[in-house]
């Protein structure tokens, strides 16, 4: 069995995605504050849950009290994260 205090060290980024947009970089650099950019998903679509940029586990949007949180739902399918 591996050494937990050893384990309790590695730490990992964690980043949630949301959906995607492209646009040319000439309206994004128009873009200011409040500006609003539309993404490819849909209120009630899953997100995507990535460690160190790779998907690892689809969820979804949550309130807790004030907190914003992002419950975990199933385990991400790569192949269908690369094909979005």
């Amino acid at each position: 069995m591996p050494d937990r205090s050893q384990v309790d060290r590695v730490q990992i980024e964690l980043s949630v995605l949301l959906g995607r947009s492209k646009m040319p970089m000439q309206h994004l650099l128009r873009m200011g504050r409040g500006a609003v950019i539309p993404l490819d998903t849909k209120e009630t679509d899953q997100l995507w849950i990535l460690a160190s940029g790779h998907p690892i586990a689809r969820g979804e949007i949550t309130i807790q009290g004030d907190r914003l949180c992002i419950t975990v739902t199933e385990p991400a399918d790569v192949h269908e994260f690369n094909a979005a």
